[in-house]
């Protein structure tokens, strides 16, 4: 049995938290797969790359209207692939070299192998037992697979997987409809492949604002194939090898053949991989683990933080809980808290999306007020010389004081077009002196937000 002062489980967010300020305690980092994370190796990092290589490839099929005449000649699936990978992988592979053998880490020992606890604060990895003071659960989540039948046999991917392929598929099929199942179905539509999303809801990101969801899900189906209230039934590989995928509609049973299938329903905490029940850390309804204002389990000394613990599955949130369960192992007598309030996020699909704070529903719902200003890309300087039709932004504010409540936006560049409400909405700055109180570069995109928020319906301040 080793004792350590702090033992981290997961690489990802929970890497970060071990620097020089931690070279006075012996530290133990215990990783099961792929050292750095679901973001560095199969999520934020290596997607987005594939995104940008596929918002290259679709350019050709819009610049004529601009008198431009642009054509796809080719993809070269190998060289995109090995191109992303052949960076990333070296990081993973740098990142555990690191901590296994720099000098800057004579503190600290890796355990490649899973953790499972025996006790309160008792972990074995590999057979080995370890207890600490403190513990660190970062051990992230991984893709739901649901149970069709005959899927298993027939072969599927998840996003785990799916961007190794060894060659692009004629035909895909994307059992799902959240932000992995857009932004894959952008990706691989791009590249030539024929999609076909398969979706159990009657919209595609339903947890969308609802104006935002059901204008994306029109935009889609001028896209792709896509199957609305098809529950995926059973999956079939034919002699001749691709693979049918039985489904039920309201209108009856329907098939699709593909040659290819990903899995994207969502992911689920791996809380379950530790034995946490042997520890008195608990787990909630959804199997995420339950911390309280400062990160802390059910179980003193005992943290967590990302997937494993929090509802959104984002890095930035992840990193965010980082740093105050960094500061909180160094500083226990003087704890921070973390803050959820204004939680953005984005959809890297065609086009993109990106939100924070309350929807409208979410806002009806829970009887709040609001005032709601919408803004069309077209109308703005930048969005008529994109001749953009589809894209636009929804600010809500309370009616009284101003302060914006939540921010939802369709269109090009949506990730970084909503940075001004997200600090807006985080120093309380509110709706009516954001839009007057400084100025606003013309003809840029962010007067996309400018004329959003000149739109609500506001009381004068002064």
């Amino acid at each position: 049995m080793t004792h350590y002062d702090v033992v981290i489980i997961g690489t990802g967010s929970g890497n970060t938290i071990v620097n020089h300020r931690f070279a006075d305690r012996k530290v133990a980092i215990v990783e099961r797969g792929t050292f750095g994370g679901t973001c560095l190796n199969v999520g934020c990092i290596p997607t987005k790359m594939f995104v940008h290589t596929a918002d290259l490839a679709a350019v050709p099929s819009t610049s004529s209207r601009y008198g431009v005449d642009e054509q796809l000649l080719g993809v070269r699936w190998p060289e995109i692939r090995d191109r992303i990978f052949g960076r990333i992988d070296p990081i993973a592979a740098a990142g555990s070299e690191y901590r296994h053998h720099h000098a800057d880490n004579a503190n600290v020992t890796v355990y490649d192998g899973t953790g499972r606890f025996t006790g309160p604060k008792e972990l074995t990895v590999n057979g080995e037992q370890l207890t600490a003071d403190q513990f660190v659960i970062a051990a992230g989540s991984r893709p739901i697979v649901p149970f069709i039948p005959g899927l298993e046999e027939a072969g599927f991917h998840t996003s785990d997987t799916i961007m190794r392929l060894e060659k692009l598929p004629r035909r895909l099929g994307i059992i799902g409809s959240g932000f992995v199942a857009a932004e894959f179905a952008h990706v691989f539509s791009s590249y030539g492949v024929e999609v076909t999303l398969i979706a159990r809801s009657d919209l595609l990101l339903r947890h969308e604002d609802h104006d935002i969801a059901t204008r994306f899900t029109e935009i889609a189906q001028g896209k792709y194939d896509v199957r609305l209230n098809h529950d995926t039934v059973r999956a079939v590989r034919r002699d001749d090898g691709p693979i049918a995928l039985e489904t039920l509609s309201p209108d009856g049973p329907d098939e699709v053949v593909v040659d290819e299938v990903l899995v994207a329903v969502g992911r689920r905490p791996n809380s379950d991989t530790m034995d946490l029940d042997r520890t008195g850390v608990e787990v909630d309804a959804e199997e995420r683990v339950i911390v309280d204002e400062y990160q802390q389990t059910t179980v003193d000394g005992i943290y967590a933080l990302g997937d494993v613990t929090s509802p959104q599955q984002l890095k930035h949130v992840a990193n965010h809980e980082a740093r105050v369960v960094k500061h909180n192992l160094l500083n226990p007598a003087e704890r921070i808290k973390s803050d959820h309030r204004f939680v953005p996020h984005a959809v890297f699909s065609s086009p993109q999306i990106a939100g924070v704070g309350l929807s409208e529903e979410e806002a009806r719902d829970r009887g709040i007020p609001y005032v709601v200003g919408i803004q069309q890309y077209a109308d703005i300087a930048y969005g008529w010389a994109m001749e953009d039709t589809t894209g636009f932004a929804k600010v809500l504010a309370d009616p009284e004081t101003g302060q914006i409540i939540g921010c939802h936006i369709l269109g090009p560049q949506a990730s970084s077009v909503i940075q001004p409400v997200i600090q807006a909405m985080s120093f309380g700055l509110d709706a009516y002196s954001m839009a007057r109180n400084q100025f606003w570069i013309h003809p840029a995109m962010s007067e996309l937000i400018e004329n959003a928020l000149l739109k609500l319906k506001l009381q004068p301040k002064g």
